[in-house]
């Protein structure tokens, strides 16, 4: 995780519901098109990863350069080994030609029961 600038927090003490969390990116004026399919790029591989539970990307509808991605993992290991995955680090490492500003992300805990 150390090329990353994401810290995961530490779960709850006795929780035991999926690592989630939910993002934000915004695109460069002229590389919306670019940054979707880049992120959508991740979908297929990071799904195939052990511990995925869930990951999505979705694009504004009002605003065509921001795009929210949710990510549900089976534990915070799980997740931090996604972000040694090549494919992540690749975007960790080029993000800034696609991004207007940096990824937000709010960790989330999960209070409804995991299907």
């Amino acid at each position: 995780m150390s090329n990353t600038p994401f810290g995961p927090p530490l779960p709850d003490a006795g929780e035991t519901g999926p690592y989630a969390l939910v993002g934000t990116a915004r695109a460069r004026p002229g590389m919306a098109d670019a940054l979707e399919a880049r992120l959508v790029s991740l979908v297929a591989p990071t799904r195939r990863e052990t511990g995925c539970v869930a990951y999505h990307v979705h694009r504004d509808r009002a605003d065509r350069a921001l795009f929210v991605f949710y990510e549900a993992w089976s534990d915070r290991a799980a997740l931090l080994k996604h972000f040694e995955e090549p494919c992540i680090l690749g975007f960790l490492a080029d993000r800034a030609d696609y991004l207007d500003s940096e990824l937000e992300v709010r960790w989330l805990r999960m209070s409804s029961p995991a299907a």
